[in-house]
């Protein structure tokens, strides 16, 4: 947003008026008017007036006179800010600080040492305002009993306004613990508010510097002025990479790594020092509106890939933020409705991904999202924010709030949210100064979130002292492309269809509008600007460079509710004149985005309907998708001899589909989720997206292929599966203990490229308990690693299984366990392509829960103590031979052994029993 600031005196006072073009406009310079009245004693030419315009539309004003007169040439003395008017509806956008700004510079320019303003007695906002730019009380009050602030222009810090540059005055960082102890309570407050919609908060005075943060997980959505969190208004070019549902079937963490340092080499060109992302909730339904923005349904391959991204940010001197936790996983009622899921499935489903990025590349925040979880905002949430993430991950650094998911500002910070954006516009500020001065919230609270924003600049300020590469805006495009034809999936490639032979006999069709008009990213925070954009018509053309003729025919309108038959007519004539039609479908950009899910899985009835016209004149049919959430194929893609899924591959995904139909490159994507083959079967159906502000996650640990092996429910194509254009062959598996205290299993096989040209295989690992004691998925995906070959070549592949590759949450114990016995190891291209299995061993934990005289006599009998004792105390007793009926006994081991104490004739008394539990209790475990 573009600022324009101007300077009103009585002598240009007609020229500004004549700016009035709307009512809001004219009630503005009409108050002008009236304070030049007001200011009437002051010399001709003073005082100044000084307007903010943004987008047209007035937001304040500020006036400044001399205190002295007459004015001397060079001014020495201090300065008086006499009047700052600013509209609430725009003081989140920074625009306030701004006309400070000004005026500060303004008074420098002419020698000024001091700047002065005061407010009114108990006027929280204004206070809090003027404490954020730097102002301290001067300990006295003006004539009408305001307190004067002042502003000391002589120190070296940061001037108001400034935002984390390069140039910043840095040093070596913030001393926190100095700069806590030096800030009022008001201060350290303020700290815990936005100052407008991208920027944190500064304390001039103490050098505590404003940091501007950005958007967005594949690409920066950078804006320097005013803001907006869906992607409306513009933003500063960026290189626009595949978003997360793309590059996840990549399956590279190599390449999440190198995508994350450009990400973090444009943040530092731009200002930015956290970059709000990745986004890494799972896909529980396909129909999720933001599907587009995270990457799997699979928690182990979501954790991978945003590890290597975060690091890949951070490594050049800026932070991540990892969003959105938790439990995130629709965008209906998504800033009131309760995600209602067990314990045990947030542990195993929906926590672990986060788990592995905090503990593995400590990102510097963490955001949480706009849901409740079991009825409790996740903002206000202290088992999740400090029980969970602090206390059992041991993550110390900032929680940040998605922007306006706070609901109740004192209950977030008691439970561990440090940070509230965008700006609440002094109501979070007033809400928690009111808290802490009634006793509600302890002020102890207040430091600690405090705290956590210092260490946030302090890292930020370091951050400036990490030596970076200068953007090369070329580089960064070449990454995307590479980045684009590793994301794409060949799914089917009947007869060898694929790749096309450049120098082959007759023309190719090119059809669809998207070949021609990429969508190449979702829409919402996530949209970035691209510094170029490739499309697949223009790079098709170019490659094939006249070898071959390119005819182009749209067939369809992207956006339009019905077909066109003239357009479907000239599709249909290119197509039959051709020898390969390759035909662009995909969704409509209206059809996905942030703030509201789809409807449906399937295509445009229009585009489907296309398609089975060019088929029925051109049997050499490829279809090329672009779509952020998976769609159905089931019901099309008979039309087709080879189906590629583009999904969205940013802003080269034209020139690298290219590549890939060309063969100038070999497909290598897999899928990070599943393809249904209808709607009807995915495990959310009638749990989806809730009912009365909650959302029932019934299926539990089955989403994904989970859900579906656990149903033997046939897929389109099964998660992992993507062919390429040779072969692979898997040999000599072994699975070895290498550490039976850890449990940590080795896993090494021999992969060879049994194929005609060089390309690059997934290799999967999936682990099965079929004996558990609890029920567990069929199998779970638990390492995996890419292998590129030439053909022919050979290579052995080792991959490591931890502890948590075979462990469970156990609700009873409350922690992770490992339960004895024997687990299945598989090895395959997908998880459903599985090439080689062997089983492994291991002892597992002691599981015996501590025993009460509520557990049951099942629970009692398989303990190692007290099952001796018990069999002990009955004896040869009725109820003894009664329990031990493999059959019948069963319904008296069920029952909790005090009730059994209860009924007469059993053997054993309640003291009994209490006694037995006291001397188990003081047995070492």
């Amino acid at each position: 947003m573009t600022l324009t600031l101007r300077q009103i005196t009585a002598a240009n006072l007609e020229s500004v008026l004549a700016l009035r073009t709307t009512p809001e406009q004219e009630r503005f310079v009409s108050s002008v008017a009236d304070s030049m009245e007001e200011a009437a004693d002051c010399p001709e030419g003073n005082p100044w007036y000084r307007a903010v315009y943004a987008d047209e539309l007035p937001v304040g004003f500020v006036m400044v006179s001399w205190d002295v007169e007459p004015r001397p040439p060079d001014i020495n003395g201090p300065w008086f800010l006499w009047k700052l008017l600013i509209d609430h509806r725009h003081q989140h956008q920074g625009h306030g600080r701004e006309v400070v700004r000004q005026v500060v510079d303004l008074v420098r320019a002419h020698g000024g040492t001091e700047l002065l303003t005061s407010h009114g007695q108990g006027e929280g906002g204004p206070a809090g305002f003027y404490a954020r730019l730097g102002f301290t009380p001067r300990g006295d009050t003006d004539p009408d009993g305001e307190i004067i602030l002042r502003l000391d222009l002589t120190t070296d810090h940061p001037p108001v306004g400034a935002v984390m540059t390069d140039t910043h005055p840095t040093g070596q960082g913030l001393d926190v613990p100095r700069v806590l102890a030096e800030l009022t309570l008001e201060e350290r407050v303020s700290l815990l508010d936005g100052e407008d919609f991208w920027r944190t908060t500064a304390i001039e005075r103490l050098g505590v510097p404003s940091l501007l943060v950005s958007d967005g997980p594949h690409g920066l959505r950078t804006q320097q002025e005013g803001g907006d969190h869906l992607g409306l208004t513009g933003s500063e070019p960026a290189t626009c990479f595949p978003p997360a549902s793309a590059i996840a079937s990549s399956w590279d963490t190599d390449l999440m790594r190198r995508v994350g340092e450009a990400l973090g080499r444009e943040s530092r060109a731009l200002g930015v020092s956290v970059l709000l992302g990745p986004g890494i909730n799972m896909k529980r339904s396909p129909l999720c509106g933001r599907n587009f923005e995270y990457l799997s349904e699979d928690p182990h391959l979501a954790g991978e890939l945003a590890t290597a991204l975060v690091m890949g940010v951070q490594s050049q001197g800026v932070g991540t933020s990892l969003k959105h936790f938790a439990a995130n996983n629709q965008e209906t009622d998504r800033m009131t409705v309760s995600a209602d899921v067990d314990e045990r499935t947030l542990r195993e489903i929906y926590l672990p991904a986060f788990e592995r990025v905090v503990t593995g590349a400590r990102p510097w925040t963490v955001m949480c999202s706009y849901n409740r979880i079991n009825g409790v905002y996740a903002s206000e949430d202290p088992w999740l924010l400090t029980t969970v993430l602090r206390e059992e991950w041991g993550f110390d650094d900032l929680v940040v709030s998605d922007w306006g998911a706070v609901n109740r500002r004192d209950a977030a910070v008691a439970a561990g949210l440090d940070l509230e954006m965008p700006s609440s516009s002094g109501g979070g500020t007033r809400t928690v100064l009111d808290a802490v001065r009634s006793g509600t919230l302890a002020e102890a609270e207040v430091d600690r979130a405090a705290e956590r924003v210092l260490t946030l600049a302090d890292r930020a300020l370091r951050g400036l002292t990490v030596q970076v590469d200068p953007v090369d805006v070329d580089a960064h495009h070449a990454l995307a492309r590479d980045a684009a034809t590793a994301s794409a999936v060949l799914l089917k490639n009947d007869g060898g269809l694929l790749p096309l032979d450049p120098e082959g006999a007759g023309s190719v069709a090119v059809i669809g509008e998207m070949a021609r008009t990429p969508r190449y990213q979702g829409a919402g925070s996530s949209q970035v600007n691209p510094t170029r954009l490739d499309s697949a018509l223009d790079a098709l053309t170019t490659s094939l460079g006249g070898r071959r003729d390119v005819v182009f025919a749209a067939g369809y309108v992207v956006d339009a509710d019905s077909g066109d038959e003239a357009l479907v007519g000239e599709a249909v004539a290119a197509a039959s004149a051709a020898d390969v039609a390759l035909v662009f479908l995909g969704l409509p950009p209206s059809w996905e985005s942030e703030g509201y899910d789809r409807s449906t899985m399937d295509l445009p009835t229009a585009q489907v309907e296309l398609l089975g016209a060019v088929a029925a004149v051109n049997p050499r049919v490829v279809v090329v998708l672009s779509n952020g959430g998976a769609v159905t194929v089931a019901p099309w893609q008979h039309h087709a001899r080879a189906v590629l899924e583009g999904w969205l591959l940013g802003q080269a995904g034209g020139s690298a589909t290219a590549d890939l139909l060309l063969g100038v490159t070999d497909p290598s994507g897999r899928l990070a989720e599943t393809l249904p083959v209808r709607y009807e079967d995915n495990p959310t159906i009638g749990a989806f997206p809730g009912e009365h502000g909650h959302v029932r996650y019934g299926e539990g640990l089955l989403i994904g292929y989970r859900w579906y092996d656990a149903h033997r429910l046939p897929v389109s194509y099964p998660f992992g599966h993507g062919l390429s254009y040779t072969t692979f062959a898997y040999t000599g598996l072994t699975v070895d203990v290498v550490d039976p205290a850890g449990p940590r299993t080795e896993v090494r096989l021999t992969v060879t490229n049994t194929g005609t040209r060089a390309g690059t295989e997934t290799v999967q690992v999936y682990v099965a308990d079929r004996h558990a004691s609890v029920y567990r998925p069929d199998q779970e995906l638990r390492s995996f690693t890419r292998v590129s070959l030439d053909a022919g070549e050979s290579a052995e592949v080792g991959l490591v299984l931890d502890r948590r590759a075979f462990a469970f949450w156990h609700t009873a114990l409350g922690r992770w366990v490992v339960e004895g016995g024997t687990f299945d190891v598989r090895v395959g291209a997908s998880s459903r392509d599985v090439r080689l299995s062997a089983t492994v061993d291991l002892e597992g934990d002691d599981l015996a829960p501590p025993l009460t005289p509520d557990s049951t006599a099942d629970q009692w009998f398989a303990h190692p103590e007290g099952g001796p004792w018990l069999h002990q105390a009955m004896g040869d007793s009725e109820f003894a031979r009664l329990m031990a009926d493999p059959r019948n006994g069963e319904m008296l081991r069920a029952v909790p052994l005090v009730r059994l104490t209860r009924m007469p004739g059993f053997p054993v008394t309640e003291e009994e029993v209490g006694v037995a539990v006291r001397r188990l209790q003081q047995q070492p475990s």
